[in-house]
């Protein structure tokens, strides 16, 4: 099991808060220093069965400079946005929690890590 953080974040915090209570083995990724390349948000997207739009923080300024609420989110614009998430890490939610059955949650919630330490 993997989770991948914002220490800053108090989302992350929490997830790691909960999976530590459930004596869960995890490795953290503090993906805003160690950035995923695209093949590896290509693989989390498939592993969540979400597209890139769906985990996108469409909310933080750089999403404003890049102008993405006016992206189109379909299939021919999927590998642009999967080349923002990777130039710019902090567009990217978080916590997400890959776990060891090959699927993986986006952890925002008590819920949502409780779903993917079911899944280890």
């Amino acid at each position: 099991m993997e989770i991948w953080i914002n220490p800053a974040c108090s989302k992350c915090r929490s997830a790691l808060g909960l999976l530590d209570a459930e004596g869960a083995e995890y490795t953290v990724r503090r993906y805003l220093e160690d950035v995923p390349a695209e093949d590896e948000i290509r693989a989390v997207l498939d592993r969540l069965g979400l597209e890139p739009w769906d985990i996108t923080r469409t909310g933080e300024p750089v999403a404003a400079e890049l102008g993405l609420k006016g992206w189109p989110r379909d299939a021919g614009a999927r590998d642009r946005w999967i080349a923002a998430l990777a130039a710019h890490p902090k567009l990217i939610q978080r916590p997400i929690i890959t776990a060891a059955d090959g699927t993986a949650v986006v952890a925002r919630t008590e819920d949502a890590v409780q779903d993917a330490l079911s899944r280890r």
